[in-house]
């Protein structure tokens, strides 16, 4: 059993980033962009100090990070599908969860606590992020930029990200597991098929997205470190006095509908892989 949830999780990680690793990079330039997004700045937002090249060097400016990224999302997808399954059965051990609102309860729970752990892999998710928001990050090793930045750079923001993480997975497993049990009335839900597996990623991945997205915009510039030593409070009140509430926001569209899929993705091919090498 572990390994199915291993191998699945892992795989679902290391596809997800073949394929959308960009689109995560124009998601956090927009995270971190001060002014507004218009017709006149869209790509010097979007390709930073590539703007004024061709086709493929604007390309190749997407894909900055990819190194920490790769070690990031597949350690991440392992820790949190994998592991989320463990904390949900030892959970419902507990409470005795038999009905579809206690299982659907234990789903949610399970994945908050997965979500609030996640905070000891930071270090890669930041070092991510500031490839692809900062260009003076790019082309740097990952010793030569651990020692750079220290531990407590890199776990800036580590309380913001458990924060974030927290109602945000509630979301993610929790409307995951109410669209098996009251839309599909599974109660194994490793029963479900690739199509219900698909309907209820989707439910999870969009309500994660949309309930997470203002703790999400705090942590982004928190971690980029273009705000200086900004806290999290001092750029939650900026946000509210020079940007307006809707800043809080941003590019929760570009991730609704373009980083989106990206979860809806592995989480359904997590689910189902590990459901079919379980059996």
């Amino acid at each position: 059993m572990a390994t199915a949830r291993v191998f699945g999780a892992g795989s679902a990680g290391a596809l997800e980033l073949m394929m959308f690793h960009p689109v995560d990079t124009v998601a956090k330039r927009l995270m971190t962009n001060k002014e507004t997004f218009s017709k006149a700045n869209w790509l010097q937002v979007i390709f930073q100090d590539s703007a004024e090249k061709g086709t493929a060097g604007r390309l190749k400016a997407l894909f900055p990070g990819l190194g920490f990224g790769a070690v990031y999302k597949i350690s991440q997808r392992i820790y949190k599908f994998g592991g989320q399954p463990y904390v949900k059965e030892f959970v419902k051990t507990q409470t005795k969860a038999e009905s579809k609102a206690a299982r659907t309860f234990s789903d949610g729970l399970a994945g908050a606590f997965m979500g609030m752990g996640e905070v000891v892999l930071l270090p890669l998710d930041a070092l991510k992020i500031k490839a692809q928001t900062n260009p003076e990050f790019r082309n740097k090793g990952f010793v030569t930029l651990f020692k750079q930045e220290g531990l407590r750079k890199l776990y800036a923001g580590w309380q913001w990200t458990m924060a974030r993480n927290a109602p945000g997975s509630f979301c993610l497993f929790g409307a995951n597991g109410f669209v098996k049990e009251y839309v599909f009335h599974l109660k194994d839900h490793r029963d479900a098929t690739f199509l219900q597996t698909t309907v209820s990623s989707v439910a999870g991945s969009v309500s994660s997205i949309v309930v997470a997205c203002p703790l999400d915009v705090v942590k982004t510039r928190i971690q980029s470190g273009t705000f200086g030593n900004e806290g999290g409070i001092r750029i939650i009140q900026n946000i509210v006095q020079q940007e307006g509430m809707g800043s809080f926001f941003k590019g929760s569209i570009p991730k609704v509908v373009t980083v989106g899929p990206k979860l809806i993705f592995s989480f359904t091919i997590a689910q189902y892989l590990m459901a079919k090498f379980e059996r």
